[in-house]
C-alpha cells in the first residue's frame, strides 16, 4: 500500500457541493431527496467514489440519468445483524451487486495467496471490509431476506466467472458463479446498456425469470432448453463436470470463450451444462461508438469520495483523481490479462470534445496543481485505432491484433492521440498531463510502409518521452526469452532494446534524466528457470536493477490460466510447461534480485545444476578456479 500520510479531502473541494449531489447512502439521504423508496439499491464492495472510474458509481449514475431512483450501499456488514442490507428495504426493481473495481481475491491475497494487511478501494486502506466473492455472499444474504426481489450481479467478480473457471485460490475448478450465487442474472462486461435494458423490462412488467434474450448477460436455464450441438446460432461447450474429469475438455472451452468474446459482432451465444441446469451466455454488445461512451463519463460525477469519507484517505482514489480516461477496449490480447475479456478487443473511444470537458473539471479541482496525471486507457496509446476495413474485423476471429504480428488491416495512427495531448495541455489551469497508463511500444514503433503515419508515430514516441512523462516511464516487456513471449503474446525483447535506445537518446537531447521502468514477470506459461536466469542477465547488461516484477498469478479467463490449470495450450491443445510448486515459483522468482547477496548461493547453486556456468560469470564474474 502506498504509505504516504492521509490526505483529507479539503472543505474547498466539498464547498459548493450539498449532500445530495452524491447517489444516497442512507435512509436519511434518501430522505433528504424527497424519496419514500427507491427502484434500485447497488451493493458494493468498494467505497462510493463518485467518479468515473469507479464501476458502481457509473451504473448508478446511468440509472439515476435514465430516472430511476438509486441508491448505493458501500461496503456492506455481512457479519452483523445486516442491517446494512435491510436498511432501503426492497427496491421497486431489483438489488443490484458491484462486488469491487478489483476482483475480490486479487484484491485479498498476494501470488503466494498470503492475506494482504491493505485494501485501496476502502477508506485508510483498511482491510476486511469485504468478504471473499461478495457477488456469492452479498446475493446470499439478499435472497434470504428478499426472496421476492430480482438480484442482478455485475463486476469484474462475475464478469471473468461467468462461465467454468479455474480458481487458484482454492486450486480447483469451479462451475460459472450463478451456479454458486443466488442471483437471478449476470451482467459481464461494461454494464451500462445491459443494467438500463433490465430495468427498462422489468419497469414494463416483463419478470426476471422472462428476460433470456438480453446481449451481454449470462442465465441459468432447464438443461433440456440447452442445444445437443454447436450451431450457427450458439456454442455448445463441454459440460463443467466433463471439463473436471478431463482438464483438456477446458482448455479447448477457453478458446471459444475468448473469440466469442472478441467478435466485433458480439459474437454467438454459449451454453454450458452444469449440474442438473445449463448456463447461457448471451453475445456482447459491440463496442460503444463516440456517442454512447460520451453519455457514460459525461454523468454529473461529483469526482469525489461520498461526504462520509471526509478526513479519510482512499488510496485507489488519490492514484486517479487527476487523470482522464480516454477510451475503453484493448486489442493487444496478452495472454494473462483480463481487460479483454471484459472489455472486448475493439476500442470505444471519447470525443475529443468530452476528454477536454473532463480535463476542464479536473483543472477546475480546488487541489489542483497543474499536472494531469494520466490521460491514457487500458493501454495508453490505443485511443481511435481500429481496423481499416471493418469487413475484416467483423470476419476475424484473432485475440489480439498486435501477436503474432501486427495486423496489417490495423489502423496505428496515432495523430488523433497526439491531438489529445496537445488540446489538454492547452486548458487554462493544465501545466502538463503525463501518461501514467502502460505504453504499448511495439503498437507506436511498428513501420506501417505509409511515410506519414510512420512519420507521425516517431514523433509520438519522441513527444511521449520528451513532454509526457513523471520521471519515470512505466512499460511490460514482461520478459526477455522469445519463446517465453510468444506464450504471452507479447513482442520480441529486442524491440524493448530498440525502444530503450530512443529513450535515451530523447533523453540526451532534451537533456532529462528520466527513468524508464520495465514491467517483468516470473512463472508465466512456459517459463522455465533458465529463462530467469537468461533474464536475468540481460537486464544486468542494460544497468536494470528490477523493481516492478511480480510472480504469475492465475486468474479466470485468461489463456495462461488455462494453461496453468489445464497443462495445455488452449490453440493448439499442446502440453506447456508451468511452474506450479512454491519451490518452482521461489527459485525463478528470486532472479529478479540477483543482486540482492541473500539469494546469491542460492542463484549459483541452481545454475550449477543446471549447467550454466556460465550464466554464473555473467550475473557474479568469472568463478575462481580451484
Amino acid at each position: 500500500m502506498d504509505k504516504k500520510p492521509n490526505r483529507p479531502q479539503t472543505p474547498a473541494q466539498y464547498a459548493s457541493l450539498r449532500p445530495t449531489d452524491w447517489l444516497p447512502t442512507s435512509v436519511k439521504e434518501m430522505q433528504a431527496l424527497g424519496w419514500d423508496s427507491v427502484d434500485v439499491v447497488i451493493f458494493s464492495g468498494d467505497a462510493y467514489v463518485d467518479h468515473p472510474a469507479f464501476g458502481a458509481a457509473v451504473i448508478g449514475r446511468t440509472l439515476q440519468a435514465a430516472g430511476y431512483k438509486v441508491a448505493i450501499v458501500p461496503q456492506p456488514n455481512w457479519r452483523d445483524d445486516l442491517r446494512d442490507f435491510r436498511k432501503f428495504g426492497a427496491p421497486r426493481l431489483f438489488f443490484g451487486i458491484s462486488p469491487g473495481a478489483m476482483d475480490s481475491m486479487v484484491n485479498h491475497y498476494t501470488a503466494a495467496r498470503r492475506k494482504r494487511s491493505d485494501d485501496a478501494y476502502t477508506p485508510d486502506g483498511r482491510a476486511g471490509m469485504r468478504p471473499d466473492y461478495p457477488t456469492i455472499v452479498y446475493s446470499q444474504i439478499l435472497r434470504r431476506l428478499f426472496p421476492d426481489t430480482p438480484i442482478v450481479a455485475g463486476g469484474i467478480e462475475a464478469s471473468l466467472r461467468r462461465l467454468s473457471h479455474y480458481d487458484y485460490w482454492q486450486d480447483r475448478l469451479r462451475p460459472g458463479i450463478l451456479a454458486e450465487c443466488d442471483a437471478d442474472i449476470l451482467s459481464y462486461g461494461m454494464g451500462e446498456h445491459t443494467v438500463l435494458e433490465i430495468a427498462r423490462r422489468l419497469d414494463a412488467g416483463e419478470k426476471i425469470a422472462e428476460i433470456t434474450d438480453l446481449r451481454q448477460t449470462a442465465i441459468m436455464r432447464p438443461l433440456d432448453e440447452m442445444p445437443q450441438n454447436s450451431d450457427e446460432t450458439c456454442i455448445v461447450l463441454a459440460s463443467y463436470e466433463e471439463c473436471l474429469r478431463h482438464p483438456k475438455s477446458q482448455a479447448a472451452n477457453f478458446r471459444h470463450i475468448e473469440q466469442q468474446s472478441n467478435a466485433m459482432d458480439g459474437g454467438l451465444a454459449i451454453w454450458q451444462a452444469t449440474g442438473s441446469r445449463a448456463i447461457k451466455v448471451n453475445p456482447m454488445w459491440p463496442a460503444m461508438k463516440h456517442g454512447e461512451i460520451d453519455a457514460a463519463f459525461d454523468l454529473p460525477f461529483t469526482r469525489l469520495p461520498h461526504p462520509r469519507y471526509r478526513g479519510k484517505r482512499i488510496p485507489a482514489y488519490e492514484m486517479i483523481r487527476h487523470s482522464v480516461n480516454l477510451h475503453r477496449g484493448c486489442f493487444g490480447g496478452c495472454a494473462f490479462c483480463t481487460i479483454s475479456a471484459h472489455q472486448g478487443k475493439f476500442i470505444a473511444s471519447r470525443s475529443k470534445e468530452s476528454i477536454m470537458q473532463e480535463v476542464k473539471q479536473v483543472a477546475a479541482m480546488p487541489d489542483f496543481k497543474g499536472y494531469i496525471s494520466d490521460l491514457g486507457g487500458p493501454s495508453a496509446n490505443m485511443y481511435a485505432m481500429g481496423g481499416r476495413d471493418k469487413d475484416i474485423c467483423a470476419k476475424c476471429r484473432r485475440p489480439s491484433c498486435l501477436h503474432p504480428k501486427v495486423c496489417p488491416n490495423l489502423d496505428t495512427d496515432h495523430s488523433a492521440l497526439l491531438n489529445v495531448y496537445h488540446c489538454a495541455d492547452a486548458v487554462p489551469g493544465v501545466r502538463k498531463s503525463f501518461v501514467g497508463s502502460g505504453v504499448r511500444y511495439d503498437l507506436a514503433m511498428h513501420p506501417t510502409g505509409d511515410r506519414t503515419v510512420d512519420s507521425t508515430n516517431r514523433r509520438y514516441c519522441r513527444e511521449l518521452i520528451a513532454d509526457h512523462v513523471s520521471g519515470r516511464l512505466k512499460v511490460a516487456p514482461e520478459h526477455t526469452s522469445d519463446a517465453v513471449l510468444d506464450i504471452m503474446r507479447k513482442p520480441s525483447f529486442a524491440l524493448f532494446h530498440d525502444f530503450k535506445r530512443l529513450f535515451d537518446n530523447v533523453n540526451h537531447s532534451h537533456g532529462l534524466k528520466q527513468q524508464l521502468i520495465p514491467y517483468f514477470i516470473s512463472s508465466h506459461p512456459g517459463c522455465r528457470e533458465t529463462d530467469m536466469a537468461m533474464l536475468a542477465a540481460e537486464t544486468k547488461e542494460l544497468n536494470f536493477h528490477l523493481e516492478q516484477v511480480q510472480d504469475f498469478t492465475p486468474t479466470p479467463m485468461t489463456v495462461a490460466t488455462e494453461i496453468y490449470y489445464t497443462g495445455y495450450h488452449p490453440y493448439t491443445l499442446e502440453k506447456v510447461y508451468t511452474a506450479r510448486s512454491s519451490q518452482e515459483k521461489l527459485a525463478q522468482r528470486r532472479y529478479f534480485f540477483w543482486y540482492d547477496r541473500t539469494y546469491r548461493l542460492e542463484i549459483t547453486r541452481s545454475l550449477q545444476r543446471l549447467h550454466r556456468p556460465d550464466l554464473i560469470n555473467k550475473l557474479f564474474g568469472p568463478t575462481r578456479q580451484k
